[in-house]
């Protein structure tokens, strides 16, 4: 029987073995998958569909609706004349979408390998990681710019962490001894921050060593209540327990005033270790990014767009607002005659509905939406001087922030937030113009940094963007490696 067990056994440890090798096997070949670029048949896919879709279009537009008013067929929406007209605009408004179509789809939005010799990666000066400090909605809330108080952690993850250790008490004993107890000593608002980091354990990793030392400070005192955390000046007494339980009251000293401010990512973003790409081996220029689906880094990345079948960047963004551009008006031309002509078939009873004309309104109204919708945005990005990826950094930090606000007020303070938001831009400056690394000073300058300065550029497809891809101006706002200042450390004539 106990051979029959130790049978068993090793035959479950074996199949629990060959379950974990294969599951690790299909997650390495995914891996590698996701390193490889498409297939140049998947990534060119959609632009043989696209071509499809258009030409489709001109035949049912031209062929059963321009050329049977033209013929003056009863039931027509209008005569030979209207008929004309109709298709002369039609084929302008096609002819202008099928060249701007033609310039985004064959220019090359511009591969930094191309321009950018291979190196190996630069050395780090920073030896602690900096990338999860922006990443926590906690790390918005602190204390002043210069040495304040840690920010608190979320109620929520205070509970979570405060159950774990209570949980996995046992567990971390074995591995890790109990710390010393610590008696909080009276210290001066004057002195620095240096003993932070007391009783951490060296054998903590640096970033979890960070978040300990974090976690530890700020959970250390209790919760303060909501008006507290509103920059009222109270004492807050603490109660601490010596080693034998004997139950002793030692009360600390009151915590310094919190207040929460603003803390944008510190990180050195213009440095050549934080913008080094270790697929192309090269230090990318600003505002570069590499491409999963082409298997390279493009200049100004901006996104991956299936309907051109490649990327969208520095060299012909211009030429994709311009395609956009036509292939809106293009499509709420073809919707609204011919839905026009539906309406007047409807009315007329006798005639039956065309049902190559419904095809062609139905997609004619979802890629009018579509590409304005996309118009839209992107004019409201290229006015601010961002891309699509530099965007969404925007947009975690305003998260972040909405979720501090949420911490500080109740639902209903709706006044409060919005001072302590102007409170946090006259103090930084507005996320979206002078925290932007990129803003050249107008909306105007920075349209035409992409567009071109002639108006004549920003509706045709000629001409190229003034910037190359490979250098842009910074903000002076930012210091020299790319942080985002204060507003009391900005130049006097920006102040």
């Amino acid at each position: 029987m106990a051979d029959d067990g130790r049978t068993n056994a090793d035959r479950d440890h074996q199949c629990c073995g060959m379950v974990e090798e294969a599951a690790a096997k299909s997650r390495d070949r995914r891996a590698a998958r996701r390193e490889k670029p498409q297939p140049w048949i998947v990534r060119k896919l959609a632009v043989g569909m696209t071509l499809g879709i258009i030409a489709y279009t001109f035949y049912v537009y031209i062929g059963r609706f321009c050329v049977r008013m033209i013929r003056g067929d009863s039931g027509e929406l209008g005569g030979r004349g209207i008929g004309i007209a109709f298709l002369v605009v039609f084929c302008i408004l096609g002819l202008l979408m099928l060249w701007s179509y033609e310039r985004v789809v064959l220019t090359s939005p511009g591969v930094a390998a191309e321009h950018v010799p291979k190196s190996p990666q630069p050395v780090s000066n920073n030896p602690v990681p900096q990338w999860w400090e922006s990443d926590s909605a906690s790390d918005i809330g602190g204390g002043e710019y210069e040495n304040g108080p840690p920010q608190p952690p979320p109620r929520r993850e205070r509970t979570r962490s405060h159950a774990h250790s209570h949980r996995s008490a046992s567990g971390r004993h074995a591995i890790f001894p109990p710390p010393a107890a610590h008696i909080p000593e009276k210290h001066d608002q004057n002195e620095g921050q240096g003993e932070e980091n007391t009783g951490m354990t060296d054998a903590i990793p640096p970033v979890r060593a960070a978040r300990a030392g974090r976690t530890a400070d700020a959970t250390a005192p209790s919760q303060p209540p909501r008006n507290e955390r509103r920059h009222t000046n109270k004492s807050n007494i603490n109660a601490h327990t010596n080693g034998n339980g004997n139950g002793n009251a030692i009360i600390a000293p009151p915590p310094l005033p919190m207040k929460y401010t603003r803390r944008p990512p510190m990180t050195p973003q213009l440095l050549p270790e934080h913008r080094y790409c270790r697929r192309d081996g090269i230090v990318k220029p600003p505002r570069a990014h590499h491409c999963r689906a082409c298997g390279t880094c493009v200049l100004r990345y901006d996104h991956h767009c299936p309907w051109v079948g490649q990327c969208v960047g520095a060299r012909n963004y211009k030429y994709f607002m311009n395609f956009v551009q036509w292939a809106m008006i293009f499509c709420i031309w073809t919707f609204a005659t011919l839905l026009a002509q539906l309406i007047k078939e409807g009315n007329d009873g006798g005639v039956d509905l065309d049902a190559q004309e419904i095809v062609i309104v139905a997609l004619a109204a979802l890629f009018a939406l579509f590409t304005f919708a996309l118009l839209a945005s992107h004019v409201y990005l290229i006015m601010l001087n961002q891309t699509t990826v530099e965007s969404l950094g925007v947009r975690r930090m305003k998260e972040r922030e909405k979720h501090v606000l949420g911490r500080m007020f109740a639902w209903y303070e709706i006044g409060a937030r919005r001072r302590t938001k102007k409170q946090w831009d006259a103090e930084w400056g507005n996320p979206n113009t002078e925290g932007n690394i990129w803003w050249l000073g107008s909306r105007r300058k920075n349209w035409e940094s992409v567009m071109g300065t002639h108006i004549w550029e920003w509706f045709l497809p000629l001409g190229c963007s003034p910037a190359n891809g490979l250098a842009y101006p910074v903000n002076p706002r930012f210091d020299e490696d790319g942080r985002w200042r204060p507003r009391k450390e900005w130049p006097k004539e920006f102040q």
